[in-house]
């Protein structure tokens, strides 16, 4: 019986979520519920922690908010999370028995992206994250692609701008002001390839007995 050799299998990190709920029990349930959903769950006790997470450089795009709690409650963070203009988006649920339109619309006006009614419903939490993972996704794929066309403009600028080239060995100071040869300068800058050969010119002058011109190599 043949041996099939076994391969590993690359799991997609999961993604973070940041909880804050100060009900001890509360927390703990939508901790279970999330990760049971394949999250990877930050968990904080009241709005001060939550901003203190929020504000390193791994912080989680994805974040659950309960409305009231000690310290900055869920509107709180949402409004300085929107005034902290972070390079990424951070999506953003509240959690709250609230459901009045006036109170809608003072979530919304914070920065808040979506609500959660309580009692949680477990279905439709899970579906209000996966919501929001789709969109903190395409956010991060339409900024890498952002900076690879600022890249590529950088390139068309530099390229179309004034080139430094040496008089006498031709070689071209790039922006680090390293002297490259011409050949690698624009083969880092473009897809152009370069093969040597001889002009006429030079043919005559330096292969003065070659009747035939070498091919490109």
């Amino acid at each position: 019986m043949a041996t099939v050799a076994a391969t590993s299998l690359v799991q997609a990190p999961r993604t973070r979520v940041l909880l804050a709920e100060d009900e001890n029990v509360t927390r703990r349930l939508l901790e279970a519920q999330m990760t049971r959903f394949g999250f990877e769950v930050v968990s904080v006790a009241d709005g001060l922690k939550a901003w203190e997470v929020l504000q390193s450089p791994q912080a989680p795009s994805l974040v659950v908010l309960d409305w009231n709690m000690p310290g900055l409650d869920g509107p709180d963070v949402c409004r300085k999370i929107r005034e902290s203009k972070r390079d990424n988006y951070t999506y953003m649920l509240l959690v709250t028995a609230r459901n009045a339109k006036s109170d809608v619309v003072q979530g919304l006006s914070a920065g808040a992206d979506d609500f959660v009614s309580k009692p949680v419903d477990p279905d439709e939490l899970h579906a209000r994250l996966r919501v929001g993972e789709r969109i903190v996704n395409l956010e991060q794929l339409l900024g890498a692609q952002v900076k690879e066309l600022q890249a590529a403009a950088e390139h068309v600028q530099e390229l179309q701008g004034m080139i430094p080239i040496c008089m006498h060995c031709k070689r071209i100071r790039n922006q680090s002001q390293i002297w490259e040869k011409v050949e690698t300068y624009f083969e880092h800058r473009s897809e152009a390839k370069f093969s040597h050969a001889l002009c006429a010119d030079c043919l005559e002058a330096h292969y003065p007995d070659t009747d035939e011109e070498p091919k490109p190599g």
